[in-house]
Protein backbone atom coordinates (compact mmCIF):
# COMPACT_ATOMS: atom_id res chain seq x y z
CA UNK A 1 0.00 0.00 0.00
CA UNK A 2 1.13 3.61 -0.70
CA UNK A 3 -0.06 6.45 1.49
CA UNK A 4 3.03 8.56 0.72
CA UNK A 5 1.36 12.04 1.99
CA UNK A 6 -0.36 11.08 5.27
CA UNK A 7 0.99 8.19 7.49
CA UNK A 8 -1.95 5.86 8.75
CA UNK A 9 -0.23 6.27 12.54
CA UNK A 10 -0.46 10.27 12.23
CA UNK A 11 -2.13 12.70 14.40
CA UNK A 12 -5.86 11.97 13.18
CA UNK A 13 -7.94 16.13 12.89
CA UNK A 14 -4.50 17.75 11.98
CA UNK A 15 -3.87 18.92 8.61
CA UNK A 16 -3.26 16.00 6.16
CA UNK A 17 -4.98 12.90 8.54
CA UNK A 18 -8.05 12.06 8.55
CA UNK A 19 -10.27 9.65 7.26
CA UNK A 20 -7.85 8.08 4.86
CA UNK A 21 -5.12 7.14 7.85
CA UNK A 22 -8.00 5.15 9.67
CA UNK A 23 -9.10 3.17 6.40
CA UNK A 24 -5.64 2.40 5.13
CA UNK A 25 -4.68 1.42 8.96
CA UNK A 26 -7.76 -0.76 9.49
CA UNK A 27 -7.89 -2.57 6.04
CA UNK A 28 -4.11 -3.30 6.21
CA UNK A 29 -4.76 -4.47 10.05
CA UNK A 30 -7.78 -6.80 8.73
CA UNK A 31 -5.75 -8.19 6.02
CA UNK A 32 -2.54 -9.20 8.26
CA UNK A 33 -5.53 -11.18 10.45
CA UNK A 34 -6.16 -12.90 7.14
CA UNK A 35 -2.46 -14.23 6.61
CA UNK A 36 -1.97 -11.38 3.52
CA UNK A 37 1.63 -9.59 4.07
CA UNK A 38 1.08 -5.62 3.78
CA UNK A 39 3.50 -3.36 3.51
CA UNK A 40 2.01 0.29 3.96
CA UNK A 41 5.00 3.16 2.65
CA UNK A 42 4.73 6.78 4.01
CA UNK A 43 7.43 9.43 3.86
CA UNK A 44 9.71 9.96 6.49
CA UNK A 45 8.38 13.08 8.95
CA UNK A 46 11.53 13.99 10.95
CA UNK A 47 15.23 12.00 11.24
CA UNK A 48 13.88 10.73 14.32
CA UNK A 49 11.49 8.12 13.38
CA UNK A 50 11.88 4.49 12.82
CA UNK A 51 12.03 3.44 9.22
CA UNK A 52 9.82 0.27 9.77
CA UNK A 53 7.29 -0.02 12.15
CA UNK A 54 5.39 -3.27 13.18
CA UNK A 55 2.05 -2.26 13.25
CA UNK A 56 0.00 -5.24 13.00
CA UNK A 57 0.60 -8.82 12.55
CA UNK A 58 2.09 -9.00 9.20
CA UNK A 59 1.65 -5.75 8.56
CA UNK A 60 4.44 -2.90 8.14
CA UNK A 61 4.87 0.34 8.17
CA UNK A 62 7.83 1.59 6.20
CA UNK A 63 8.76 5.00 5.98
CA UNK A 64 11.28 6.32 2.91
CA UNK A 65 12.35 10.09 2.31
CA UNK A 66 10.76 12.43 0.82
CA UNK A 67 12.48 16.15 0.35
CA UNK A 68 13.71 17.06 3.55
CA UNK A 69 12.57 14.79 5.34
CA UNK A 70 10.17 17.31 7.28
CA UNK A 71 6.74 18.67 7.16
CA UNK A 72 6.43 18.93 3.35
CA UNK A 73 3.68 20.23 1.95
CA UNK A 74 1.21 18.20 -0.48
CA UNK A 75 2.15 19.93 -3.71
CA UNK A 76 5.52 20.48 -2.31
CA UNK A 77 6.02 16.98 -2.13
CA UNK A 78 4.98 15.67 -5.83
CA UNK A 79 8.57 17.36 -7.21
CA UNK A 80 10.02 14.49 -5.08
CA UNK A 81 7.88 11.46 -5.80
CA UNK A 82 10.48 10.33 -8.07
CA UNK A 83 13.38 10.29 -5.54
CA UNK A 84 10.65 8.63 -3.22
CA UNK A 85 9.97 5.61 -5.56
CA UNK A 86 14.00 5.22 -6.00
CA UNK A 87 13.96 4.72 -1.99
CA UNK A 88 10.85 2.50 -2.43
CA UNK A 89 12.81 0.21 -5.29
CA UNK A 90 16.26 0.30 -2.70
CA UNK A 91 14.08 -0.91 -0.02
CA UNK A 92 12.37 -3.32 -2.02
CA UNK A 93 15.86 -4.74 -3.53
CA UNK A 94 17.46 -4.73 0.10
CA UNK A 95 14.52 -6.81 1.71
CA UNK A 96 14.52 -9.34 -1.14
CA UNK A 97 11.09 -8.72 -1.64
CA UNK A 98 8.16 -8.84 -4.17
CA UNK A 99 4.53 -7.89 -4.29
CA UNK A 100 1.69 -8.96 -5.72
CA UNK A 101 -0.31 -6.08 -5.55
CA UNK A 102 -0.37 -2.57 -5.35
CA UNK A 103 -2.81 -0.28 -4.02
CA UNK A 104 -2.17 3.68 -3.63
CA UNK A 105 -4.18 5.60 -1.61
CA UNK A 106 -4.47 9.35 -2.72
CA UNK A 107 -3.17 10.91 -6.56
CA UNK A 108 0.00 11.40 -5.33
CA UNK A 109 0.65 7.54 -4.13
CA UNK A 110 -1.16 7.27 -7.47
CA UNK A 111 1.58 8.40 -9.53
CA UNK A 112 4.22 6.55 -7.43
CA UNK A 113 2.19 3.60 -7.91
CA UNK A 114 1.87 3.93 -11.37
CA UNK A 115 5.81 3.87 -11.94
CA UNK A 116 5.35 0.51 -9.94
CA UNK A 117 2.61 -0.86 -11.95
CA UNK A 118 5.31 -0.24 -15.04
CA UNK A 119 8.31 -1.10 -13.59
CA UNK A 120 7.56 -4.20 -11.76
CA UNK A 121 4.57 -5.44 -13.98
CA UNK A 122 2.14 -6.02 -11.07
CA UNK A 123 -1.58 -4.83 -10.94
CA UNK A 124 -2.48 -1.53 -10.00
CA UNK A 125 -5.47 -0.72 -7.37
CA UNK A 126 -6.46 3.29 -7.14
CA UNK A 127 -8.15 4.61 -4.46
CA UNK A 128 -9.44 8.22 -5.06
CA UNK A 129 -10.77 9.02 -1.06
CA UNK A 130 -11.90 12.75 -2.73
CA UNK A 131 -11.53 13.65 -6.44
CA UNK A 132 -9.67 17.20 -7.26
CA UNK A 133 -12.20 18.29 -10.28
CA UNK A 134 -15.39 17.37 -7.86
CA UNK A 135 -13.51 19.81 -5.07
CA UNK A 136 -13.09 22.69 -7.78
CA UNK A 137 -17.11 22.72 -8.79
CA UNK A 138 -17.86 22.43 -5.09
CA UNK A 139 -18.90 25.98 -3.03
CA UNK A 140 -16.34 26.18 0.08
CA UNK A 141 -13.26 24.12 -1.12
CA UNK A 142 -10.15 25.31 -1.77
CA UNK A 143 -9.36 25.11 -5.40
CA UNK A 144 -6.61 22.22 -6.42
CA UNK A 145 -4.09 22.66 -8.80
CA UNK A 146 -4.68 21.49 -12.75
CA UNK A 147 -1.46 18.77 -11.66
CA UNK A 148 -3.71 16.89 -9.58
CA UNK A 149 -6.58 17.23 -11.97
CA UNK A 150 -4.31 16.26 -14.83
CA UNK A 151 -2.93 12.76 -12.84
CA UNK A 152 -6.19 11.33 -11.69
CA UNK A 153 -7.83 12.03 -15.04
CA UNK A 154 -4.84 9.80 -15.92
CA UNK A 155 -4.87 7.35 -13.09
CA UNK A 156 -8.62 7.12 -13.82
CA UNK A 157 -7.76 5.41 -17.24
CA UNK A 158 -4.35 3.81 -16.63
CA UNK A 159 -4.97 1.74 -13.49
CA UNK A 160 -6.23 -2.20 -13.33
CA UNK A 161 -9.38 -1.18 -11.18
CA UNK A 162 -10.04 2.13 -9.00
CA UNK A 163 -12.32 2.12 -5.93
CA UNK A 164 -14.19 4.58 -4.48
CA UNK A 165 -16.06 4.74 -1.11
CA UNK A 166 -20.12 5.36 -2.95
CA UNK A 167 -21.44 5.15 -5.91
CA UNK A 168 -21.79 8.94 -6.16
CA UNK A 169 -18.10 8.76 -6.20
CA UNK A 170 -18.37 6.57 -8.75
CA UNK A 171 -20.55 8.78 -11.31
CA UNK A 172 -18.19 11.93 -10.57
CA UNK A 173 -15.13 9.93 -12.13
CA UNK A 174 -17.01 8.94 -14.95
CA UNK A 175 -18.50 11.88 -15.69
CA UNK A 176 -15.28 14.47 -14.49
CA UNK A 177 -12.17 11.83 -15.82
CA UNK A 178 -14.32 10.15 -18.42
CA UNK A 179 -13.61 6.68 -16.36
CA UNK A 180 -14.88 3.43 -17.47
CA UNK A 181 -17.75 1.86 -15.31
CA UNK A 182 -16.97 -1.37 -15.41
CA UNK A 183 -12.95 -0.40 -14.16
CA UNK A 184 -14.81 0.74 -10.68
CA UNK A 185 -15.77 -0.88 -7.77
CA UNK A 186 -17.45 0.50 -4.38
CA UNK A 187 -15.50 0.00 -1.13
CA UNK A 188 -17.46 1.91 1.61
CA UNK A 189 -15.28 3.16 4.80
CA UNK A 190 -16.03 1.24 7.87
CA UNK A 191 -15.78 1.79 11.63
CA UNK A 192 -14.30 -0.07 14.04
CA UNK A 193 -17.47 -1.51 16.55
CA UNK A 194 -15.26 -2.37 19.42
CA UNK A 195 -13.87 1.01 19.81
CA UNK A 196 -17.34 2.90 19.04
CA UNK A 197 -20.05 2.13 21.30
CA UNK A 198 -22.66 3.70 23.41
CA UNK A 199 -21.17 5.02 26.78
CA UNK A 200 -23.08 6.04 29.87
CA UNK A 201 -24.09 10.00 28.30
CA UNK A 202 -24.10 11.27 32.24
CA UNK A 203 -20.75 9.63 32.78
CA UNK A 204 -19.47 10.99 29.66
CA UNK A 205 -20.98 14.65 30.39
CA UNK A 206 -19.25 14.29 33.95
CA UNK A 207 -15.65 12.96 32.51
CA UNK A 208 -15.78 15.94 30.19
CA UNK A 209 -17.12 18.60 31.77
CA UNK A 210 -20.43 19.52 30.47
CA UNK A 211 -23.57 19.87 32.45
CA UNK A 212 -26.54 17.41 31.94
CA UNK A 213 -29.00 19.54 31.22
CA UNK A 214 -26.97 21.43 28.41
CA UNK A 215 -27.81 20.15 24.60
CA UNK A 216 -24.87 19.57 23.27
CA UNK A 217 -23.86 19.55 19.25
CA UNK A 218 -20.73 17.63 18.26
CA UNK A 219 -18.63 18.57 15.08
CA UNK A 220 -15.54 16.51 14.30
CA UNK A 221 -13.10 16.65 11.53
CA UNK A 222 -10.05 18.71 9.94
CA UNK A 223 -10.24 22.63 9.79
CA UNK A 224 -10.67 22.92 6.32
CA UNK A 225 -13.20 25.02 4.32
CA UNK A 226 -14.90 22.16 2.62
CA UNK A 227 -16.25 21.09 5.89
CA UNK A 228 -18.28 23.75 6.88
CA UNK A 229 -17.72 24.93 9.93
CA UNK A 230 -18.34 28.19 9.60
CA UNK A 231 -21.87 27.60 8.41
CA UNK A 232 -22.60 25.70 11.57
CA UNK A 233 -21.34 28.53 13.62
CA UNK A 234 -23.86 30.65 11.74
CA UNK A 235 -26.51 27.72 12.15
CA UNK A 236 -25.76 27.91 16.08
CA UNK A 237 -25.80 31.75 15.62
CA UNK A 238 -29.32 31.25 14.22
CA UNK A 239 -30.09 29.20 17.30
CA UNK A 240 -29.39 31.24 20.17
CA UNK A 241 -33.01 31.13 21.63
CA UNK A 242 -32.32 27.80 22.66
CA UNK A 243 -29.74 28.59 25.48
CA UNK A 244 -28.90 25.45 26.64
CA UNK A 245 -27.31 24.48 23.28
CA UNK A 246 -23.48 24.14 23.00
CA UNK A 247 -21.12 23.20 19.99
CA UNK A 248 -18.20 21.21 20.85
CA UNK A 249 -15.96 21.25 17.99
CA UNK A 250 -13.01 18.39 17.81
CA UNK A 251 -9.98 18.79 15.54
CA UNK A 252 -7.57 20.61 14.39
CA UNK A 253 -3.66 21.39 14.99
CA UNK A 254 -4.29 23.42 18.19
CA UNK A 255 -6.15 26.63 19.25
CA UNK A 256 -3.29 28.71 18.26
CA UNK A 257 -3.25 27.84 14.56
CA UNK A 258 -4.77 30.15 12.10
CA UNK A 259 -7.95 28.09 11.07
CA UNK A 260 -8.66 27.94 14.39
CA UNK A 261 -8.10 31.88 15.25
CA UNK A 262 -10.36 32.54 12.12
CA UNK A 263 -13.11 29.97 13.46
CA UNK A 264 -12.80 31.36 17.23
CA UNK A 265 -13.17 35.36 15.89
CA UNK A 266 -16.16 34.25 13.54
CA UNK A 267 -17.94 32.71 17.22
CA UNK A 268 -17.00 36.01 18.33
CA UNK A 269 -18.55 38.40 15.76
CA UNK A 270 -21.42 36.13 16.23
CA UNK A 271 -22.11 36.23 19.71
CA UNK A 272 -21.90 32.93 20.55
CA UNK A 273 -18.55 32.26 21.97
CA UNK A 274 -19.55 31.65 25.49
CA UNK A 275 -21.49 28.39 23.92
CA UNK A 276 -18.78 26.92 21.81
CA UNK A 277 -16.34 24.93 22.94
CA UNK A 278 -12.72 24.07 21.24
CA UNK A 279 -11.81 21.21 22.33
CA UNK A 280 -8.77 21.14 19.92
CA UNK A 281 -7.15 18.18 18.34
CA UNK A 282 -8.64 14.38 20.55
CA UNK A 283 -7.08 10.89 19.99
CA UNK A 284 -9.33 8.54 18.46
CA UNK A 285 -9.36 6.53 21.52
CA UNK A 286 -11.17 9.25 23.67
CA UNK A 287 -13.84 9.99 20.97
CA UNK A 288 -16.36 7.57 21.84
CA UNK A 289 -16.69 9.74 25.08
CA UNK A 290 -17.54 12.84 22.92
CA UNK A 291 -19.84 11.25 20.64
CA UNK A 292 -21.78 9.47 23.59
CA UNK A 293 -21.93 13.11 25.54
CA UNK A 294 -23.36 14.68 22.36
CA UNK A 295 -27.32 14.62 21.68
CA UNK A 296 -26.66 15.05 17.68
CA UNK A 297 -23.72 15.20 15.39
CA UNK A 298 -23.30 18.01 12.76
CA UNK A 299 -21.72 16.98 9.30
CA UNK A 300 -21.98 20.14 7.70
CA UNK A 301 -19.78 19.91 4.55
CA UNK A 302 -19.87 21.28 1.06
CA UNK A 303 -17.95 17.43 -0.03
CA UNK A 304 -16.82 14.46 1.36
CA UNK A 305 -16.33 11.68 -0.11
CA UNK A 306 -17.95 8.98 2.32
CA UNK A 307 -17.93 10.99 5.16
CA UNK A 308 -16.27 8.42 8.33
CA UNK A 309 -17.31 10.55 11.10
CA UNK A 310 -20.89 9.76 10.69
CA UNK A 311 -20.39 6.40 11.03
CA UNK A 312 -18.30 6.47 14.01
CA UNK A 313 -21.22 8.60 15.74
CA UNK A 314 -23.99 6.38 15.01
CA UNK A 315 -21.75 2.96 16.19
CA UNK A 316 -21.63 5.01 19.26
CA UNK A 317 -25.48 5.19 19.47
CA UNK A 318 -25.85 9.03 18.30
CA UNK A 319 -27.63 10.63 15.47
CA UNK A 320 -26.85 13.09 12.99
CA UNK A 321 -27.43 15.92 11.16
CA UNK A 322 -25.67 16.49 7.63
CA UNK A 323 -25.20 17.68 4.27
CA UNK A 324 -26.57 15.42 1.24
CA UNK A 325 -22.51 14.22 0.93
CA UNK A 326 -20.68 10.90 0.57
CA UNK A 327 -22.62 8.27 1.79
CA UNK A 328 -25.55 9.76 3.85
CA UNK A 329 -28.18 9.20 2.11
CA UNK A 330 -27.14 5.73 2.48
CA UNK A 331 -26.33 5.19 5.79
CA UNK A 332 -28.55 7.90 7.73
CA UNK A 333 -32.88 6.73 8.35
CA UNK A 334 -34.30 9.87 8.09
CA UNK A 335 -36.35 11.28 11.27
CA UNK A 336 -35.11 8.09 12.96
CA UNK A 337 -30.82 8.07 13.07
CA UNK A 338 -30.55 11.37 11.19
CA UNK A 339 -31.68 14.54 9.35
CA UNK A 340 -30.64 15.14 5.51
CA UNK A 341 -30.34 18.99 4.46
CA UNK A 342 -31.33 19.72 1.63
CA UNK A 343 -29.10 22.28 -0.15
CA UNK A 344 -26.90 22.93 3.21
CA UNK A 345 -27.97 26.81 3.93
CA UNK A 346 -26.91 27.91 7.52
CA UNK A 347 -30.71 28.43 7.96
CA UNK A 348 -31.77 24.23 7.57
CA UNK A 349 -29.06 22.98 9.09
CA UNK A 350 -30.05 24.93 12.27
CA UNK A 351 -33.91 23.76 11.56
CA UNK A 352 -32.11 20.04 11.55
CA UNK A 353 -30.50 20.63 14.79
CA UNK A 354 -33.06 21.96 16.06
CA UNK A 355 -35.57 19.25 15.54
CA UNK A 356 -33.01 16.38 16.60
CA UNK A 357 -31.91 18.52 20.00
CA UNK A 358 -35.86 19.24 20.71
CA UNK A 359 -37.26 15.30 20.23
CA UNK A 360 -39.17 13.72 23.37
CA UNK A 361 -38.83 10.48 21.42
CA UNK A 362 -35.49 9.08 20.55
CA UNK A 363 -34.14 5.55 19.39
CA UNK A 364 -32.25 3.71 21.84
CA UNK A 365 -28.87 3.99 21.25
CA UNK A 366 -28.10 0.39 21.25
CA UNK A 367 -30.82 0.77 17.99
CA UNK A 368 -29.05 2.96 16.29
CA UNK A 369 -26.21 1.69 16.75
CA UNK A 370 -27.51 -1.54 14.71
CA UNK A 371 -28.30 0.27 11.81
CA UNK A 372 -24.36 0.59 10.79
CA UNK A 373 -23.16 -2.51 11.87
CA UNK A 374 -22.97 -3.91 8.22
CA UNK A 375 -20.27 -1.32 8.10
CA UNK A 376 -17.43 -3.65 10.25
CA UNK A 377 -13.89 -3.18 9.07
CA UNK A 378 -14.10 -6.97 8.87
CA UNK A 379 -16.62 -6.59 6.06
CA UNK A 380 -14.98 -3.92 4.35
CA UNK A 381 -11.59 -5.81 4.00
CA UNK A 382 -13.96 -8.95 2.73
CA UNK A 383 -15.25 -6.31 -0.02
CA UNK A 384 -11.49 -5.17 -0.21
CA UNK A 385 -10.55 -9.04 -1.04
CA UNK A 386 -12.88 -9.44 -3.61
CA UNK A 387 -11.73 -6.67 -5.44
CA UNK A 388 -7.99 -7.79 -5.21
CA UNK A 389 -8.87 -11.61 -6.26
CA UNK A 390 -11.10 -9.96 -9.38
CA UNK A 391 -7.63 -7.89 -10.46
CA UNK A 392 -5.70 -10.78 -10.32
CA UNK A 393 -7.77 -13.09 -11.52
CA UNK A 394 -7.90 -15.81 -8.36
Amino acid sequence: MLSVHSSPIGELGTKNTGGMSVYVREVAQEMGRRGHLVDIYTHLNGSEQKQIVHLYDNVRLIRLKAGDNGNVNKLALYGHLNDFFKELEKFKVRESVEYDLVHSHYWLSGRVGSWAQERWKVPHVFMFHTVGAVKNSTAGSEKEPELRTAIEKYLARKCDRILVATDKERAHLVRHYGARPETIGVVPCGVNLNLFRPLDKIASRKQLGFAQDELVVLFVGRFAPLKGIERLLEAMAHLKHHQQLRLVIVGGDGNSTPESQRLQELSRELSIEDTVTFAGRIEQYRLPTYYSAANVLVVPSYYESFGLVALESLASGTPVVATRVGAMESILREGETGHLVNNGSFRLLADGIETFVSRTHVPSADAIRATVRRFSWANVASAMIGEYAAVLRL
